[in-house]
């Protein structure tokens, strides 16, 4: 094997380590998201989990996080809180989910 082709592996090991930790790290921020909102919405600790599951399942419809957005957006807006706020909310527990992997938890 050639340097060239040793450094090669090397970027795609790295390529798809990156990957898979940004994958963590969404899907752990969509959980906090749903407990965040379902906190919001009253809900109880069982069925808060329950909405979290629910929230996680729907960044599965289509690219990118506007799919989580409205499921949460529309959920709370009886409870007067904006897009803006889940937005807001959302980059902020992007972070917590990233410091939480990189603890190991």
């Amino acid at each position: 094997m050639t340097t060239f082709d040793k450094r090669e592996e090397g970027f795609e090991k790295k390529f798809a380590h990156d990957e898979e930790l940004k994958f963590k790290a969404m899907a752990r921020r969509n959980k906090l998201l749903g407990l965040w909102a379902a906190g919001e919405l009253g809900k109880s600790a069982a069925d808060a989990d329950a909405y979290s599951k629910e929230v996680v399942a729907a960044d599965f419809e289509e690219a990118g996080d506007d799919d989580v957005m409205r499921k949460v957006a529309k959920d709370l807006a009886a409870k007067g809180v904006s897009e803006d706020q889940v937005r807001t909310k959302m980059t902020e527990l992007l972070a917590e989910a990233v410091k939480q992997i990189q603890a190991g938890k």
